[in-house]
């Protein structure tokens, strides 16, 4: 997206929920789809007297994103009140850590249009999440079983200068959570929600100019949509607004994206740290944490999705973009994993994989991992067209049989002859004779050396052996006929 003489200022605040059993201050179940009101305890409804405990695991899983991003990760950090009022928050605060964060620093690998990219984190803190409202037409109801969640908040530097990138950067982000196992990133549930800063200045400027805040973005479509109507927006109203000084022009404001108009739309003017009331809280003792638990976290640290993703496009071979398919969805990377051994080449594994099956079960709206397809039963269909038991086409029909009935390949193969090769060499003789009395011009156009007509007669063979001849053996036939043709 190009945006002539202006430039993109574009940060990233992104809010992840955490995977841990409780909530971050309560012993509450941290529990997704339950009834209203019912994963709560004293403390998440702000009772009189209730105490907050911390979290043990959501420190833990903070430290394992401090590892990924290679984060200075602080020994000593703090707890602090952030006071706003809003029926969704009972105790009229939320807890978070504004002046002594546990994480500070750090780079987000991504690659954008083939181009890999280090992005800037500015730091990362844990807080808890507020609770929902719920509006049935005329009237609303505040649900708490949100209250309390988990959350950390990873804040980028401006550092994005497209939307693309911003988008890059978001996917990343999720990638690593889920590799790390700290979230499971369901975007349509909120366990990852993005908050977006974005500005515009013109080319050349180094100063920034105010920025525009457009809250809870929860999907990267939506994301990218709504920045380019913003940073076209912006440039806009400079644009109509000629000496006119920058903070009356673009004050400081807070959007939300409608999705249904496709652009942005004021929610407030934007509030300022101290409109927040920011102090310790009285009631959290500082967060001590030792090297022996950041080395015992990082013992059990994965293989990060960057790192993947090299190893299969350098050393697997495999295309940036089937590599890029593949570490985008952590569970099939990890079937495409368990079966890598199992074949001689896992380029084909993975086209298989992604192309073949993944692109066959989405038409029925099923992903793979919910399919009930054994990822071996696919490395075994891949072994029997290696090793020449059959054909690329019957392959094929395979397959088909595979997303139906769950069948092991081998099964499938027994149960129906009409899948079996066609390796009666006189049978394809026959067909290849019958092939080169029909083409006669393309028999003349190989013998003068073009390649083509040799392509288009075996696909003539193939096409009357309907997929079932193997393409070698059609080869080697095909050259002989027609060099003993030649002699005669």
């Amino acid at each position: 997206m190009h945006y002539e003489h202006y430039e993109p200022i574009i940060g990233l605040e992104i809010h992840v929920q955490l995977n841990t059993n409780t909530k971050l201050f309560s012993r509450a179940p941290n529990h997704f789809g339950s009834e209203p009101n019912t994963n709560i305890r004293y403390t998440d409804t702000a009772q009189p007297g209730s105490l907050p405990l911390l979290n043990k695991k959501a420190v833990e899983l903070a430290v394992r994103l401090g590892l990924a991003i290679d984060a200075k990760i602080h020994l000593y950090s703090r707890f602090d009140r952030k006071s706003y009022f809003y029926p969704d928050s009972p105790r009229n605060y939320q807890i978070t850590q504004s002046f002594q964060k546990i994480l500070e620093g750090g780079i987000v690998v991504a690659d954008v249009d083939g181009v890999t990219r280090e992005f800037q984190v500015e730091s990362a803190h844990l807080e808890d999440d507020a609770g929902m409202l719920k509006h049935f037409g005329p009237f609303a109801g505040v649900d708490l079983n949100r209250a309390g969640v988990p959350l950390i908040e990873i804040v980028s530097t401006p550092c994005m200068r497209s939307p693309k990138e911003a988008a890059a950067y978001a996917m990343a982000v999720k990638s690593i959570m889920e590799y790390i196992e700290a979230s499971d990133c369901n975007m349509e549930e909120g366990s990852l929600r993005i908050d977006v800063n974005i500005s515009v200045r013109k080319k050349g400027e180094e100063k920034l100019r105010p920025k525009v805040e457009i809250k809870n973005m929860n999907s990267f479509s939506n994301m990218l949509t709504a920045l380019d109507y913003e940073i076209r927006r912006q440039i806009r109203v400079y644009e109509e607004n000629p000496g006119v000084p920058f903070h009356e022009v673009m004050p400081n404001s807070t959007y939300r994206f409608d999705p249904v108009e496709q652009r942005t739309v004021l929610m407030r003017k934007k509030e300022t740290a101290a409109d927040y009331r920011y102090f310790p809280d009285p009631d959290l003792p500082p967060l001590v944490i030792t090297e022996k638990f950041i080395e015992d976290v990082k013992k059990n640290l994965p293989e990060l999705p960057h790192k993947r993703f090299i190893r299969y496009t350098e050393t697997l071979g495999l295309t940036p973009y089937s590599a890029g398919v593949l570490i985008a969805d952590r569970a099939l990377s990890n079937a495409f994993e368990k079966a890598i051994h199992l074949v001689k080449n896992p380029v084909s594994l993975c086209n298989w994989l992604t192309v073949e099956f993944v692109g066959r079960l989405n038409e029925d709206k099923v992903h793979f991992m919910e399919s009930g397809i054994p990822i071996e039963n696919i490395a075994y269909l891949v072994t029997m067209i290696e090793n020449g038991v059959i054909t690329g086409k019957i392959a094929k029909e395979i397959k088909e049989e595979m997303c139906r009935t769950k069948k092991h390949p081998q099964e499938i193969y027994d149960q129906n002859p009409d899948l079996k090769p066609l390796s009666d060499t006189k049978e394809i003789e026959a067909i290849i004779t019958a092939v080169l009395q029909e083409n006669p011009e393309s028999v003349t156009d190989y013998r003068n050396g073009v390649q083509k007509a040799f392509n288009s007669l075996v696909g003539q063979v193939m096409k009357k052996t309907k997929g079932k001849a193997n393409p070698q053996i059609v080869n080697n036939l095909l050259v002989a006929t027609i060099a003993k043709d030649s002699e005669d």
